[in-house]
């Protein structure tokens, strides 16, 4: 219990840093030299930043309830990518999910304007339940994001495992990230097309009734990616 609520105060400390620090758009304006840069890289940085949000858990809403709350993400700066200053990409991100019946699933909408970052967008899950055990879903999620100097579009599709044990609900995932950035307001303009796998460990505690928070750790073969939050279920 102390390790997650340092985790999740270390969370919100480094969104205060990244309010001070500089903002995303910024921040790519000053890094980026044309084909000197690779571009490749830093999408894929921010391709994991967004696909973060996919999951903190592998159970369902539950009907006609509501699960809505907030995402902090941050993402290590990959080694290739020349372009970013600062040591990690940051933003935050509002979310809102509930469960339709009609088509056993759960839809989701999610978006962010923080540090110098624009996205919206949202994405479906279907869940399984193991003897009401375990609890699997698969999910697939579009955003299109964009700040001064670039749009992106950001695909994604995930699945992860919970489970609960009293007030805690771990959880495990894979996902999958790809992304198409183009660069704008330049005099010569690029674009690049990404995708790279990440893998997620993470736990859910519930303090008190219909209230959450949770943290994550997030591995891909460049990056190294933390998400914490808190929200409602009901």
């Amino acid at each position: 219990m102390k390790k997650l609520l340092f985790t999740l105060l270390g969370m919100f400390l480094m969104a205060e840093i990244a309010v001070a620090s500089t903002n995303i758009s910024d921040d790519f304006v000053a890094g980026y030299a044309g084909a000197a840069s690779d571009l490749s890289a830093y999408n894929k940085d921010i391709n994991t930043m967004i696909g973060l949000t996919d999951f903190h858990t592998g159970k369902a809403t539950s009907f006609p309830g509501f699960d809505i709350g907030g995402t902090f993400t941050a993402v290590k700066v990959g080694k290739d990518n020349n372009i970013s200053s600062e040591d990690y990409l940051m933003t935050g991100f509002l979310r809102a999910e509930t469960f339709i019946p009609v088509a056993n699933i759960t839809a989701t909408v999610r978006g962010t304007n923080f540090n110098g970052f624009e996205s919206i967008g949202g994405g479906i899950k279907y869940t399984y339940t193991l003897l009401d055990l375990v609890h699997f879903s698969v999910s697939g999620f579009y955003d299109r994001a964009k700040t001064d100097w670039y749009t992106a579009d950001h695909y994604s599709a995930s699945a992860v495992a919970s489970t609960s044990v009293v007030f805690f609900t771990p959880y495990v995932g894979v996902g999958y990230d790809y992304g198409e950035l183009n660069t704008r307001h330049f005099a010569t303009n690029r674009s690049t097309s990404d995708g790279a796998l990440r893998y997620t460990a993470g736990v859910n505690v519930h303090p008190f009734p219909f209230v959450y928070l949770f943290a994550a750790y997030t591995k891909t073969a460049a990056n190294d990616g933390f998400n914490g939050g808190l929200g409602i279920s009901f």
